[in-house]
């Protein structure tokens, strides 16, 4: 009798991959298309308000200066710090009052964050229920190399068997493998930044009107916290001698 443990080694029937594999993509295919097109339907075209835009691109501004102030001269960065900093008139200098209570307090503030929650939120847990609840504890594939422990509570949701080899895949956890795959197909069907895919949402938004749109955003500490940033840089020209060195690496 061996003393050390040898991992189980299972068959996985073609009848899962027809009754349970299959439906699982078809389901969360058919579901992401009527997803995104019921979030076109309550997606709402509010526009910030001009003021609030105004000091979300005025904050922008200052952060990219803070970033990127060495790649511009000396005279230039400083004219720039005077615009923001200057004592009594520069634009972090200004007050601007924020009543964030009555932001809380409004209605339409309240159901705009909570639609765009459940918006979110509900087709994931609708779908991973219905998944769950009809699917649970199937071994659905196997991934063709092998895999360490650490990887176990990854792939192997929903069933807890020590001695099964790690690369088999359960149900539960291609739920989220399909989900990152199926990225690519709804952006050729449904075209980029589609609403059935919150990462790519979330990265193709536009963060002045995120921002903007923010009722508890509070720009006057904003743009205390961005002047205090802005009076620590240090500015260092790095483009003196910019010509020289690309010459030089042409040269080589």
């Amino acid at each position: 009798m061996s003393m050390f443990h040898t991992p189980a080694t299972l068959v996985i029937d073609s009848q899962i991959r027809d009754w349970v594999l299959l439906p699982i993509v078809i389901f969360m295919l058919l579901f992401g298309i009527l997803r995104h097109y019921v979030a076109l339907m309550f997606r709402s075209s509010k526009t910030p308000p001009l003021d609030k835009l105004t000091h979300s691109q005025t904050l922008l501004k200052g952060q990219i200066l803070s970033k990127n102030c060495n790649y511009i001269p000396q005279q230039s960065f400083v004219a720039r710090k005077v615009y923001f900093n200057k004592e009594n008139t520069g634009v972090f200098r200004q007050k601007i009052e924020t009543n964030a209570l009555s932001a809380m307090a409004d209605p339409n503030n309240m159901t705009e964050m909570m639609k765009n929650n459940m918006q979110t939120l509900l087709p994931n847990l609708i779908t991973f229920g219905w998944i769950y609840f009809f699917f649970s504890n199937f071994i659905t594939a196997k991934f063709p190399f092998p895999l360490t422990d650490r990887f176990r509570a990854m792939v192997q949701r929903g069933i807890e068997i020590q001695s099964l080899e790690t690369s088999y895949v359960t149900s539960a956890s291609m739920y989220f493998l399909i989900l990152f795959g199926l990225r690519g197909v709804f952006s050729l069907i449904l075209g980029e930044g589609n609403a059935a895919d919150d990462a790519q949402m979330m990265q193709n938004s536009n963060p002045l009107l995120m921002q903007a749109s923010n009722p508890m955003m509070d720009y006057g500490k904003a743009f205390e916290s961005e002047r205090e940033n802005l009076e620590l840089v240090q500015h260092q020209f790095e483009l003196h001698n910019a010509e020289n060195e690309l010459l030089s690496k042409w040269k080589q």
